[in-house]
């Protein structure tokens, strides 16, 4: 198996997430067919609705730090300090998508690139927020020089890591995340590698097809993960086209990383140091988290990787120094909290109106903490940028 495929984050242990309940097991990959291909396989059966409250409250969006509580009256409860503007429209159909799912198990060896063997690692690379912009995604890697125009590997020993948040508020949440696997195998072919971190709207997907409409403790009252799914930007195509290693892929996601002296984690919060000392204990715990499948724990693992803005303020630099002097590095490079939002700049996140000026990362905190969420869901852009930063 080659380094960086959709295996990332194996040897914790067995981590199997399905479609149904959770198996024993993961069933040993069938070789190359030697007859006709087979039937595609039916679809799976429709989630059924969640119970959404028809309209959502006032000063709701869906990147508030704090996320709405259902409470027994079917209704929702939000907390009156927002920051962030209105969003409503979390619930459109989006059209159909050009981009069937792939099952990289099925794509014989002979298609994947020659392996190469060069010396040293290559340059690196970190992609902020994707939130289901496919074209978007495959836009900013070829302006890089990472795919060509066939959205294939095309960076031989590059290094390219994801900072999490595939799917939710934009259309193709499940293509982003096949581009993503079938690069993974593409580049390790390579010499190189194309990795992933999980963000909580991995954590968030996981938990609303595993657990669906379970009540949940939010601290504030009841919740469930496929409410709060459907108002945080869940897409229905996105849940109609996902499959059994889609789940195992986001279950096996590290959270956070360190490569060149970059820190790497997908939300702007110390929360990391509740889950362990090392890099390798924090991963090791969430995946742990994950396997036990306790819904009370995911949502709680979720609830914590939603805050932000940990870095922004007075007290940002000796926040981000917590997080380096426990788990290395000489700067944490994040994504979740749109860069338009740390400036405290004005936008949508439905793409109307004027677009937000946001020509690349924020460097902020003392120059301690890079953003790399360019808010590609409110008209701005999704990220691409070659580390370290220079000029």
């Amino acid at each position: 198996m080659v380094e960086g495929s959709m295996t990332q984050g194996a040897g914790q242990g067995p981590m199997v997430w399905t479609m149904g309940a959770q198996s024993e097991a993961v069933p040993e990959r069938p070789g190359p067919p030697s007859g006709p291909p087979p039937m595609p396989l039916a679809p799976p059966p429709p989630v059924p609705p969640a119970a959404v409250p028809s309209e959502l409250p006032d000063g709701y969006t869906p990147t508030a730090r704090d996320l709405p509580v259902i409470g027994a009256g079917g209704g929702s409860r939000m907390d009156t300090h927002r920051t962030d503007v209105n969003r409503t429209d979390t619930l459109i159909d989006h059209p159909a998508v050009d981009h069937p799912t792939v099952d990289l198990s099925a794509v014989p060896e002979s298609a994947l690139p020659a392996p190469q063997t060069p010396e040293g690692p290559g340059p690196l690379y970190v992609v902020g927020d994707v939130h289901g912009y496919y074209d978007e995604l495959r836009q900013a890697l070829a302006a890089e020089g990472l795919i060509d125009a066939d959205g294939k590997w095309a960076a031989g020993n590059t290094r390219l890591w994801f900072l999490g948040d595939f799917t939710d508020r934009g259309p193709d949440g499940i293509g982003v995340i096949d581009l993503v696997m079938q690069l993974s195998a593409e580049a390790a072919a390579a010499g190189g590698y194309c990795k992933a971190l999980m963000g909580n709207h991995e954590l968030l997907l996981l938990g609303a097809k595993r657990f669906g409409d379970t009540p949940v403790s939010s601290g504030a009252g009841t919740a469930s993960f496929q409410a709060a799914w459907l108002l945080n930007g869940g897409q229905k195509s996105d849940m109609d086209r996902l499959q059994d290693h889609h789940l195992q892929w986001m279950a096996r996601l590290d959270a956070v990383m360190e490569e060149d002296g970059h820190l790497l984690l997908h939300s702007d919060t110390t929360a990391y140091l509740e889950y362990g000392e090392t890099i390798e204990d924090v991963n090791d715990t969430i995946h742990e988290v994950l396997t036990r499948s306790d819904a009370d724990e995911v949502w709680d693992l979720f609830r914590k990787f939603t805050k932000r803005f940990a870095f922004r303020d007075e007290a940002g630099p000796q926040a981000v120094h917590e997080l380096l002097d426990a788990y290395g590095g000489e700067r944490v490079v994040h994504g979740h909290s749109p860069i338009p939002y740390l400036l405290g700049e004005v936008g949508t996140e439905d793409g109307e109106g004027e677009g937000i000026a946001v020509e690349g990362p924020h460097v902020y905190a003392d120059g301690l903490a890079i953003a790399m969420d360019g808010g590609v869901t409110m008209a701005g852009k999704l990220l691409v940028v070659q580390l370290p930063l220079t000029g």
